[in-house]
């Protein structure tokens, strides 16, 4: 079923009043030219009476909840202007608060196209196998276990599992990367993404209201509802800007003793740029975000990113690639380093290990790329592989598989060992030890970029934590100059040296991959998921979500944090500002309630358009 968005009800409710405030205005017009100014008086009374009092019932409401800080100056100023007889003012004032809430819903139509853009590409027709017929229904009707049929050209309809065809895929709505993807039987496949010129059958392992698309939409939604965050830091601006005003009111009320004049001050003191500039701002930023394939669970994270003052990142899958690749083979005395690698991937071609295939792509890669073929294979799984290559027996596989057999003396495997604990291979030839392959995760390209940015905007320490061995990780860390490092941590470890950072007054942002990362990401100020494969609890417990499978982006969210909380605060700023130049000159009578409510417009739109800024790329 098709999501009905809030956002476009709300907005539709939101111009029914001040549309009803201006065709009331406009008949108080009619009448004062035909009829004269007191029947226009009473016309604009009666519709400031009705179109005012919702504005004040909802201060009232506000207030009793204990929310005193930003509209009441408003309804300050629409009860005056009851009192004082100035309808028009009045209504002015009511247009400009239920026209400001207009606006701002306008904003987050035009700052959520990503999300709107996001639901109209989700898929809505499976194809569906019964038997021997196809039939078309609905994506939600779909239930785990139903076969597929994917055409070419189509959006695959739910999670699923490749059982027949082959394909290229196209998984940038999703992940942003412009390669394609192929998919052969065995192959896990995602909601929303493009399928190219293969006809595919697959089974669905989820349904489409929790595939990996629906998930996505549901993410930026739910950050866009947030609006707890804006409303704190509007209020923090509200503690000293509302007594400010009422300071005002009282210097002019015992100046003049013109009741006029401190309407007019209340007028231009309604704080439409400090209600409706960060929620603007904050809503513009997260959806500038989601363009970039980066998710902000709520506006609050935004704040956070702002402030960053420490990064913590994972080691396995966040610096690094998260896939091993062959560092270094050591010979045994006698054997060449290229013809034990070819020897070795020759028997683990026929393994569906990891492992097993970086070996044979390593072999792929020397002069020459072939790889000779291997009878008599016979794989032990979770140990190696043994068979026959070119006459000979070949063992490849874990210490304790292939020590016994092959033969080596004690000084050479120290020495084919070396001292650092890692990730090996070992491969025996014809009964006798040939070689040890080493084993190393390879460091994303884009860390170094990353980092110098980090420290340009004054993050002032990186931390390097990893539940790998810690020679491990100290490598990789002196690799890119990080000098506090920790490793061999269980996930528990990890999230105390992250509360512990806090609790020194630090904010924290930790970047992580794995289901391992999720305490920490919890602990820190500031969670960023590197969720590019999916995410899982990883992704849940974190405030920023990439779906990109690049680190690079942790750099744009922080600059977007930063840019949005800036324009933010400028906006606020620059409103208030130009609100108290109004103040004063309303004290000094230069203007009446009437001109002092239309100047307060004025301010209100350039304010919110300059909010609107943070959604743009």
């Amino acid at each position: 079923m098709r999501h009905v968005d809030p956002l476009h009800v709300t907005r539709t409710r939101a111009v029914v009043l001040p549309a009803a405030v201006l065709i009331l205005i406009a008949a108080g017009g009619v009448f004062y030219v035909a009829l004269g100014a007191d029947a226009a008086r009473l016309v604009w009374g009666v519709a400031l009476v009705l179109t005012g009092a919702p504005v004040v019932w909802k201060t009232i409401a506000s207030a009793r909840k204990g929310h005193f800080a930003t509209d009441i100056v408003a309804s300050l100023a629409i009860v005056g202007a009851v009192l004082l007889m100035q309808p028009l003012a009045g209504l002015v004032i009511v247009l400009m608060q239920s026209g400001g809430e207009a606006l701002e819903h306008w904003a987050e139509g035009r700052a959520s196209a990503a999300v709107r853009a996001l639901e109209e590409a989700a898929p809505r027709i499976a194809h569906r196998v019964a038997g021997e017929r196809v039939e078309d229904v609905p994506v939600g009707v779909v239930v785990v276990g139903d076969l597929l049929l994917v055409r070419p050209g189509d959006l695959i309809p739910c999670d699923g599992e490749v059982v027949e065809g082959r394909s290229d895929l196209n998984v940038a709505a999703l992940t942003g990367e412009v390669a394609p993807v192929e998919a052969s039987p065995g192959t896990h496949v995602m909601s929303g993404t493009l399928n190219g010129t293969g006809v595919l059958r697959l089974r669905a392992t989820a349904l489409a209201s929790e595939s990996q698309y629906a998930r996505i939409v549901e993410l930026v939604r739910t950050a866009q509802s947030s609006k707890a965050p804006l409303q704190r830091l509007a209020d923090r601006y509200a503690v000293w800007f509302t007594p400010a005003t009422a300071v005002a009111c009282g210097v002019a009320w015992f100046a003049t003793h013109d009741s006029l004049r401190v309407l007019a001050i209340l007028v231009v003191a309604t704080p439409c740029p400090l209600i409706l500039a960060a929620p603007v701002a904050i809503i513009g930023g997260i959806n500038r975000a989601a363009r970039r394939q980066i998710i902000m669970r709520h506006g609050a994270a935004l704040e956070r990113l702002a402030a960053v003052t420490i990064a913590v990142f994972d080691k396995t899958g966040t610096v690094t690639v998260g896939r091993p690749r062959v560092r270094r083979l050591h010979p045994a005395a006698g054997f060449e380093a290229n013809a034990v690698l070819r020897y070795a991937a020759a028997v683990e071609q026929g393994s569906s290990h990891l492992l097993a295939r970086v070996i044979v792509e390593s072999a792929e890669a020397l002069e020459g790329g072939t790889v000779p073929q291997a009878s008599a294979h016979i794989e032990s799984p979770g140990q190696g592989a043994v068979g026959t290559v070119e006459g000979h027996e070949v063992h490849v596989g874990s210490r304790s598989f292939v020590l016994p057999h092959g033969q080596v003396e004690s000084a050479q495997l120290a020495r084919l060992e070396g001292p650092d604990v890692g990730l090996r291979a070992y491969v025996a030839i014809d009964g006798r030890l040939a070689g040890v392959i080493e084993y190393a995760d390879e460091l994303r390209p884009e860390l170094a970029g990353v980092l110098s940015d980090m420290r340009s905007w004054g993050i002032s320490r990186v931390l390097l934590l990893s539940g790998d061995h810690a020679p491990n990780v100290r490598a990789v860390a002196a690799s890119v100059g990080i000098t506090e490092v920790a490793g061999d941590l269980l996930p528990a470890q990890k999230a105390a040296v992250v509360s512990r950072l806090r609790a020194n007054g630090e904010v924290v942002m930790m970047v992580g991959d794995g289901t391992n990362d999720a305490p920490a990401l919890s602990s820190a100020d500031v969670g960023i998921a590197l969720a590019g494969h999916g995410g899982g609890i990883t992704a849940e417990a974190a405030d920023v979500i990439i779906l990109v499978d690049s680190l690079d982006r942790v750099t744009d969210a922080l600059a977007i944090g930063r840019r949005t909380m800036h324009i933010a605060r400028q906006s606020i700023i620059a409103g208030l500002g130009l609100s108290g130049i109004a103040m004063v000159a309303a004290g000094l009578g230069y203007f009446p309630p009437a001109v002092g409510a239309l100047l307060q417009e004025a301010i209100d739109v350039a304010v919110i358009l300059n909010a609107v800024r943070a959604s743009r790329a």
